[in-house]
């Protein structure tokens, strides 16, 4: 069986999508999956941002096959692993959970690298093309991180 791990922002357009493409590029897709939601819901079925399109291709990515989607309850029993891009949606993703095995699963992914810091990622929507890089090497660090822990 996979171990499932999900990446979560406010729109899945910018941060998640990233996150998702980048720690599935650092693990083995027979034993891993990954994905990205959103906790707004205002995107859903859009590509990524073209921003973070570009930032991922740049990189060797390639993440024009996701798609924006909303977190729901069911992301609880489907993921083992689910990370928060700041506190604002941690705290609305934890607002579903309804039990302590699901606040368990919902960690800030900046933790990875500064654990207990609670540090977010900036959400670069609404500036230039360097916040998307920016964003991208945090979650690039945070992401080589967890591979290797669990892989």
């Amino acid at each position: 069986m996979k171990t499932k791990i999900l990446m979560v922002c406010l729109g899945n357009i910018c941060r998640s999508p990233l996150a998702e493409g980048i720690l599935a590029s650092k693990l083995d897709s027979s034993k891993f999956m990954v994905d990205s939601a959103g906790t707004s819901g205002y995107h859903n079925g859009e590509l990524p941002d073209k921003r973070s399109i570009a930032t991922a291709k740049q990189h060797g990515l390639d993440i024009t096959n996701q798609r924006s989607r909303k977190f729901t309850k069911n992301d609880f029993r489907e993921f083992d692993y689910i990370f928060a891009m700041d506190e604002s949606n941690y705290d609305n993703i934890l607002a579903l959970a309804e039990t302590q095995e699901e606040r368990d699963k919902v960690h800030m992914i900046l933790n990875q690298i500064s654990p207990n810091s609670n540090a977010e990622v900036p959400d670069p929507y609404y500036g230039g093309e360097q916040g998307f890089e920016n964003v991208y090497q945090m979650l690039d660090e945070a992401c080589s991180i967890f591979a290797k822990k669990i892989s």
